[in-house]
């Protein structure tokens, strides 16, 4: 096994830090390899945003679903799937002018865009991860900060082509969080297919949701719940957290959309 297979095979997600503080040269590692993920013609379409005021902390954990080890986070980084920077700089660089002068739309970041640059912006997320696991330090990632646009647009002084698509949370983490066993995954078969999308049948539903349909509670605890799924369309798909974060996500396209 080499180090680097290791750390990925071996991941977890750690909500639980010790008291101490991240290396200011240790943190700086972790920002260059960052910055070194691989990005969409090298143009690097976001941006990040380091938070080291606890009030700003304090007040992510009731923005972001109420999750309050994100205010005892020795480090926070919120990435921005950002289109502004480069927008920005084709009106400085003349190109409206250009644009005028071949008879050409001078056109808005539009939802290809977008994707191109919350792709870009996770990917470098994720390299902070794994940089971050070869120091010791653990992670967790953040999806509730896709919640409450209009707030956080506030907080953040967003533009209206930047947008806060994850969080990430870092810190050493506790003994009990080191000793914690990692999370099962899907079977490959259920997610790797050669060549053409498939979709599953009963059986295969049976076989590849098997594990998790014998942790479920049982009796009463099951709330009338007779199967995985229905806990899983209640508990995530179904939860307000997840209404507000398409609510959200609805709003932010369109002020991406119109600018």
């Amino acid at each position: 096994m080499n180090p680097t297979l290791d750390i990925l095979l071996n991941r977890k997600s750690v909500r639980s830090f010790e008291k101490r503080p991240i290396e200011a040269d240790v943190k700086a590692k972790i920002l260059e390899a960052t910055l070194r993920a691989p990005t969409a013609g090298n143009m690097m379409f976001y941006s990040i945003l380091d938070i080291t005021d606890q009030r700003i902390k304090d007040r992510l954990v009731k923005t972001c679903d109420n999750q309050p080890f994100i205010a005892r986070a020795p480090m926070v980084w919120i990435f921005l799937a950002d289109y502004q920077r480069w927008y920005d700089y084709f009106f400085h660089s003349g190109v409206e002018t250009l644009c005028a002068e071949r008879k050409i739309e001078m056109r808005k970041p539009a939802e290809g865009d977008l994707f191109l640059a919350c792709s870009d912006a996770l990917i470098a997320a994720q390299n902070a991860v794994v940089a971050a696991e070869s120091f010791g330090l653990g992670s967790c990632y953040i999806g509730d900060i896709m919640e409450n646009y209009e707030t956080h647009k506030e907080m953040f002084n967003l533009p209206p082509h930047v947008f806060p698509i994850a969080m990430l949370v870092f810190g050493y983490p506790t003994q009990q969080q080191k000793d914690r066993k990692v999370t099962t995954r899907f079977d490959e078969k259920f997610i790797v297919f050669e060549n053409e999308y498939q979709r599953l049948d009963g059986d295969g539903f049976k076989e590849m949701f098997a594990e998790r349909e014998k942790a479920l509670p049982q009796g009463k605890a099951t709330r009338g719940i007779t199967n995985y799924g229905q806990h899983m369309f209640l508990r995530k798909f179904n939860s307000e957290f997840s209404k507000e974060m398409s609510r959200s996500v609805r709003e932010m396209v369109k002020v991406w959309r119109e600018g």
